[in-house]
């Protein structure tokens, strides 16, 4: 009994302290980037590690079990690579192009290379074997063309499940894609996507085919989507993990695609919930409250801020302010912005100010852009990690809120025509 003891207390301590290295060669470029190490649940990335650069040579220490997909984000570049982790150790090289956007990736752990085969080959198969199989027709099977063909295109169909024998996650991850891949969910009938919710294993969260598989889930339902989803939520138990994960994908869904009656109701049914909330539910539920119409508008601290001396949002002192979202990047901003610049002059005779908040990672890239436009602007130089998301539920750019005097949310316009109209600039 003892000895049993003490061996389950091994394996207990292994567990708690169980810890990986990923380990990345890395270009001259990059040797004073920030980088980061994510983790998933479900669609949301969570930082599990911020990298340590020396010399060519990018680290990063995981002190705790994962096993999933893992993005590494390299901030100068704005770039990332996406992974497989088996809580082991992984290594890879990464190169960049002329515009320093990583181009090429080159894994040296097994499960690695063969996830970078698994998506290479899905690749061909969605993209290159329809193609195949059209050309085919034109020829007759006795030319030795049409014959090549039909050997590519068996060999692009071929499967070979046996290679992640043992690699449980990677088998997951391939076995699954039928319900992520647009053109394979077609095939499949709502309740198959609710069988698989509902009876998945551990995998699910940390695997990138949730919101994916989700999106192609309300396609499969369009004709019922308010009852497939009432069906799915009542399969998956709210009151446990998986069940509110998906619930809180499914409230940013409808947010990102403007489905307010549906993000509303199920909005409605998380805040209602009697039990403990999961940490991804109650981020979604906070993210929310944060921008009603009639909250105070959450302060921004302000790091890399242009045309102010404020510390902060709340510093800056107007009747109304403009709080825009947007990007150097975005080409609905750069169609957008020039507009307000028009009606900038009208604003500052009314006590009206416009702070935007950028989503850029590129700092000079955001500074340069910034100092085209004459009002207040900031960027934490982290693009979509930025905290924007989390704190006030930002999903696309131009992004906008109109506030009044004590920061309380007077409106949320969809679009520069909007904010026009609502402060009668016209």
């Amino acid at each position: 009994m003892k000895k049993l003891l003490i061996t389950s207390s091994i394996m207990l301590s292994a567990n708690i302290f169980a810890q990986f290295n990923v380990k990345v060669d890395i270009p001259s470029y990059l040797s004073d980037s920030d980088a980061y190490l994510y983790g998933f649940n479900g669609s949301k990335e969570i930082l599990y590690s911020k990298g340590k650069i020396a010399g060519n040579t990018a680290s990063f220490k995981v002190d705790k079990k994962y096993i999933g997909m893992m993005r590494a984000f390299f901030q100068k570049s704005n770039s990332s690579v996406n992974m497989v982790s088996e809580n082991a150790d992984v290594k890879f090289k990464i190169e960049l192009d002329s515009k320093n956007k990583i181009s090429d990736v080159v894994f040296e752990d097994k499960i690695n290379q063969l996830f970078s085969n698994e998506v290479e080959l899905q690749k061909k198969q969605e993209l290159i074997l329809p193609a195949l199989i059209q050309i085919k027709d034109y020829y007759k099977p006795n030319e030795s063309f049409y014959r090549s063909l039909e050997s590519e295109i068996i060999s692009l169909s071929k499967n070979n499940d046996s290679l992640y024998d043992s690699h449980p996650f990677l088998q997951y991850y391939h076995n699954n894609q039928k319900y992520s891949v647009q053109e394979k969910a077609l095939s499949l009938k709502v309740e198959d996507f609710i069988d698989f919710y509902s009876k998945s294993g551990e995998y699910l969260e940390t695997s990138t085919i949730l919101k994916p598989s989700l999106i192609n889930f309300l396609n499969v339902s369009k004709s019922n989507v308010e009852g497939n989803v009432d069906k799915l939520l009542a399969a998956v138990n709210l009151e446990t993990p998986r069940g509110q994960t998906i619930l809180s994908e499914l409230i940013d869904i409808f947010s990102t695609y403007n489905m307010d009656k549906l993000k509303d109701k199920y909005l409605a049914q998380a805040n209602n919930l009697k039990c403990t909330i999961n940490d991804r539910l109650a981020s979604t539920i906070q993210s929310n409250k944060n921008i009603e119409l009639g909250a105070k508008f959450p302060n921004n601290t302000f790091v890399n801020s242009v045309h102010t001396k404020a510390k902060s949002l709340y510093d800056i002192k107007a009747a109304k302010k403009i709080v825009v979202f947007w990007s150097s990047t975005c080409s609905h901003c750069e169609a957008e912005l020039p507009k307000l610049l028009e009606k900038y002059d009208k604003m500052k005779a009314q006590n009206i100010e416009i702070v935007g908040l950028s989503l850029d990672s590129n700092l000079n890239e955001f500074k340069s852009k910034a100092n085209v436009y004459p009002w207040v602007s900031d960027s934490e130089g982290k693009g979509w990690y930025s905290s924007y998301g989390e704190t006030y539920n930002v999903v696309a750019t131009p992004t906008y809120f109109i506030l009044d005097a004590n920061n309380i949310i007077v409106s949320k316009p969809n679009h520069v025509g909007d904010v026009i109209d609502y402060l009668k600039l016209n």
